[in-house]
C-alpha cells in the first residue's frame, strides 16, 4: 500500500485518470496510445513545472509599456530513459519548446531486473539547469534511481522525476535513493508481478507506443 511521502505527488485529476484507462485497454492501438502518453505528458508537466523560476521583463502592448514575467535561468532540460521515455518528451516540449533534450539508455537485466547503462548524452552546464527526467513506468524502480544517479554525478542538481504509472515498490526505492528529487506520477497501482510489471498496469509501455512485440 502506498503511503504519502514528502516530494511525492500524485496528480489525482479526471482527465488523467480518463487517459490513462484509455492506455490501460489492450485494445488501443500503437498510434491512439502514443498521442495519449505525450497528452497525459502534457498535462503532467504543467503541474511538475509550476515552480519554474520568472523574471520581469518590459513589454510594449497595443495599449502601454509594462513589466510581465518570463522563464528565467539557463532553458529546462528533458531527459527521457530510453526508450519508452522518448514518448513523453513531445508533451513537455509542447508546453516549453526551446528545452534541451538529453536521452540516457538502460536496459533491464530479465533475471535480477536490475538497470544496466548503453547510453548518455545529456546537455551541458547541467548544474544551472531544472532537469526533469521522464519514463512512463518507476516499477522497481531500478532504472529511475540508476538515471538520477547518473545525472547527478554529471553535476545536476535541479531535477524532477515523471512517471505516469508507479508501483508503491519503486516509489519507496526512489525516494529512499533520492529524497531530494521531485517525483511526479498521475496513478498508482496495486503493485509488481514476479516478472516485475505493475499491475494491473498497462503492458510493456516501449512496445506499446512504438508497435514492437516483447
Amino acid at each position: 500500500m502506498y503511503e504519502k511521502m514528502e516530494n511525492v505527488f500524485v496528480l489525482d485529476h479526471p482527465l488523467l485518470k480518463h487517459k490513462i484507462s484509455r492506455l490501460r485497454d489492450k485494445e488501443t492501438g500503437t498510434n491512439e496510445f502514443r498521442s495519449i502518453v505525450g497528452e497525459i505528458a502534457l498535462l503532467m508537466g504543467y503541474e511538475a513545472l509550476r515552480d519554474l523560476p520568472t523574471e520581469e521583463i518590459e513589454v510594449e502592448t497595443p495599449v502601454e509599456v509594462c513589466m510581465t514575467p518570463v522563464i528565467s535561468g539557463r532553458k529546462l532540460a528533458i531527459v527521457p530513459i530510453l526508450r519508452a521515455g522518448l514518448g513523453m518528451v513531445s508533451g513537455i516540449l509542447s508546453l516549453v519548446p526551446a528545452a534541451k533534450v538529453g536521452h540516457i539508455g538502460l536496459f533491464r537485466d530479465e533475471e535480477t531486473h536490475e538497470p544496466h547503462e548503453y547510453y548518455c548524452k545529456l546537455p551541458g552546464a547541467l548544474e544551472e539547469r531544472i532537469i526533469t527526467v521522464v519514463d512512463p513506468m518507476l516499477a522497481t524502480g531500478g532504472s529511475a534511481v540508476g538515471a538520477v544517479s547518473l545525472i547527478k554525478e554529471k553535476g545536476g542538481r535541479n531535477i524532477k522525476f515523471m512517471s505516469i504509472l508507479a508501483a508503491p515498490e519503486g516509489i519507496e526505492r526512489f525516494h529512499a535513493a533520492h529524497p531530494d528529487v521531485q517525483l511526479y506520477v498521475a496513478q498508482v497501482d496495486r503493485g509488481l508481478n514476479d516478472d516485475a510489471y505493475i499491475c494491473p498496469g498497462l503492458g510493456d509501455a516501449g512496445d506499446r507506443i512504438f508497435g514492437t512485440e516483447s
